[in-house]
Order: structure tokens, then sequence, then C-alpha cells
């Protein structure tokens, strides 16, 4: 059990799917909203123009102008630190690279926001910023001087061993996905950064849209204030057992096959992910294949829920995060009633408390028909499908932002 719980800690922090709302994203796919509607919230659905037609956005997002700093509040910007020219390490379409980054801490702060850009959009499937506490900041940059200054790969996470890398307390400091701009926290909380940590920036590139050299940046807003809460990310994975259409068939319809296929590409620990989830979630390694895969954990401490994410890849069709279900204090926290890849983001919601004993449950429906829809699918093999890294295979992911008592 304890190499299970280490496995599915490693995958959550890869996952993606918390940057900021974009009312501006395409949908995905010619006349997808005219059939369907995207509603990233707990009642009505918001509709998008029906413009996309690759999986990522069909033209750039608008950029915005930068919030104005708040009182107490400085801009600093670090940036990779070479351009770096994606490249598979394995089989595959998909390269996980870390990259370090030294903010150049003189004081314990509190990250108050950030804006992620990558250099090149249409290759980058996620990105996400880890925290390296002081006490491995010698060992994130041993393992930087071993490639040159040019980082490492790092399927499932950093490969650090960073402190606090739970599913209830993820190191993150900040993510982006399609869709994602500047994300400016509320004004009571932050993300605690000590003095002399560094980052870890860990960008997924997805080699189907090309490779061309890339050079992502970020702007941290940071403050010094000692009154801001911390802010922490609750992740939320689920299983995903999605088996090929009726009538049709391959050699990655069988289950076996689809494991050892992402074993081959993103190393050995693929294996136990898949089957540690269910483990988890289910109690049993015995899957229950299907469209739709759920799991609900029980809450272990108080907290504050102040925002609430999903994650999913192309083949996801729906999700949605609920508190208590079944209980007279059921509450659905986030409900994307159709998924759509360009807008993911983090939805704030109204402080939310919870408590030991309270129940979160995850949700996500995926459908293999969106193969014949997709430029980006279009032409793969059908397969039995499980949680993979890459962008042609699927996750099933909630995320909470909290704070603490």
């Amino acid at each position: 059990m304890p190499a299970i719980a280490a496995a599915l800690a490693a995958v959550a922090l890869l996952a993606a799917g918390c940057g900021t709302p974009n009312p501006a994203a395409q949908a995905r796919l010619d006349g997808h909203s005219t059939a369907h509607s995207t509603g990233h919230s707990t009642a009505d659905s918001t509709e998008h123009a029906a413009t996309g037609a690759t999986g990522h956005a069909a033209t750039p997002t608008a950029t915005a102008p930068p919030a104005a700093l708040r009182a107490g509040e400085t801009m600093r910007t670090v940036t990779s630190p070479v351009s770096y020219t994606p490249e598979a390490p394995t089989t595959g379409t998909d390269d996980y690279r870390c990259f370090v980054l030294d903010p150049k801490l003189a004081r314990d702060s509190f990250v108050t926001g950030f804006d992620i850009a990558p250099g090149q959009p249409a290759e980058v499937h996620h990105v996400i910023l880890f925290r390296v506490p002081p006490s491995a900041a010698a060992a994130a940059r041993a393992r930087d001087a071993e490639s040159g200054g040019h980082g490492w790969t790092c399927f499932g996470g950093t490969g650090l061993g960073s402190r606090g890398a739970s599913l209830d307390d993820a190191p993150w400091v900040g993510a982006w996905a399609p869709g994602g701009r500047e994300n400016v926290l509320p004004a009571d909380v932050g993300i605690p950064l000590e003095r002399g940590s560094l980052l870890v920036m860990q960008v997924h590139y997805n080699l189907r849209h090309g490779v061309t050299p890339d050079r992502t940046s970020v702007k941290l807003r940071l403050s010094s204030s000692t009154q801001l809460k911390p802010l922490e990310t609750m992740l939320y994975p689920a299983p995903v057992e999605l088996p090929c259409r009726p009538g049709r068939s391959g050699p990655l319809c069988d289950r076996s096959a689809a494991i050892a296929d992402v074993t081959a590409r993103f190393g050995a620990m693929s294996g136990p992910i898949v089957n540690g989830l269910l483990l988890v979630c289910d109690g049993t390694i015995i899957p229950t294949p299907g469209p739709t895969q759920s799991c609900t954990r029980r809450v272990e401490a108080p907290a504050t829920i102040r925002a609430v994410a999903g994650h999913m890849h192309l083949l996801g069709s729906s999700l949605r995060i609920e508190l208590d279900p079944g209980t007279p204090r059921a509450r659905t926290l986030l409900d994307i009633k159709v998924w759509d890849f360009d807008n993911q983001g983090s939805v704030p919601i109204p402080p939310t408390a919870i408590r030991p004993g309270d129940s979160i449950k995850v949700s996500c429906t995926h459908d293999q028909a969106w193969r014949d829809k997709l430029p980006d699918l279009k032409g793969l093999p059908e397969r039995y499908v499980v949680w993979g890294e890459g962008t042609t295979d699927e996750m099933c992911l909630g995320l909470l932002s909290v704070t603490r008592p």
C-alpha cells in the first residue's frame, strides 16, 4: 500500500488544469456549442463560440493588461534558463521537462498571483510550478547540473521528493493550461515561499504540435505581508477505464496491452498508478470499464475551499466535483457539463468549509467518439484508455484551492 500511495501522489502532481477562467476561449470543434453548452459552474452553463477545431484554441487568447499591483506587492519575472527544443525521451509524442527557476527571495514571501507565458502555446499541454524549499534546493541544482542547465525529464512529478508532496497539500505554486491567463489571488491569501526557495517549472510538450524551441516565462506577484492566509492545493484523482467502442478492435483494445503501452512511454510507475487508483477509489484492482468513473475520498482535516478546477484531456466530455453527495449537506462544487480542453480554469466559489468526515467526489465522463472528430486524435488506433500522461491519453482530476483554520 505505501508504494501505491506514493505512485498516486506522484501522478497527481503532474496533472494540470488549474489556469484562470477565459470567457473568450473557443470551443474545440466546429459546431460543438451549437449542440451542447459548456458549464463551468454549479448551475447554468455558458456557451462558447464554435470556432475551435484542434483541441487547442483555434486562435490565440487575447492578452489582457495585467492587474494593478496591490499594496505591498512587487512583480518578479523568472524565465526558463535555456531555449529548449522538445524531444520525446522514449516512444510517443510527449515530453515532460523540468527546469529550475530562482526567484531570488531574500525574505519569506507569499505568491499572490502569477502569469505563466508559454513560449510556444500550441506545443505546451500544461505548465506547473512546484515550490522547492531551501532544504531541497541543493538537490534541485544538482539534478539540473547533470544536464548542463538544460533541465531533466520528469514524468510523474519533479522527481525531487519535495516536502509536502501529498494529495492533501500538493507543493504547487501555480499552473497553466489552455485557456489560462493571469491569476491574481484574493487579497487575503497567498502561497508561501520560504527565503531561499527555488521553483521547478514542469512543462509538458505535445510533440504532435511541433518541436519549435520554447522558452517559457513566469511573472510572480510577491508579498512579504504576515497577514495572509496560506493557500494550499488538494488533488482528487479518479480512475480512467474507457473500453474500445462496440465493433472496434485492435491490439490496444486489450487492457493489459494498453497498460504496457503507457508503461513503455512513461515508465514503470504507470501500471501501479492505474491499479492503485482502482484500489484507493473502488477497493479493488478489478476494473468496471465504462465511460464514467469516479472517486470519493474522505476529508482528513478542516479547511475552507476557495476555488475549484478540473482536468481531463481530449476524450473528456463532462466533469463534476461534489461535496457530501447523498447527504442533506450535498453540494455541487463544480459542474462542467461539456468539457472544453481549451478553457481549463479554476473557478472561485464562496468560501466553503469542509471538516473531517466530509467526502469529496470527483466524476469524469470520457467519450471515444471524439477520436473521429478531433484532428489530434484522428488516425490513432482505437485503444482501451487508462490514466496516462500523454496528450492523447486521459486523466480525471479534481483540484481544490483551500485555506486552513
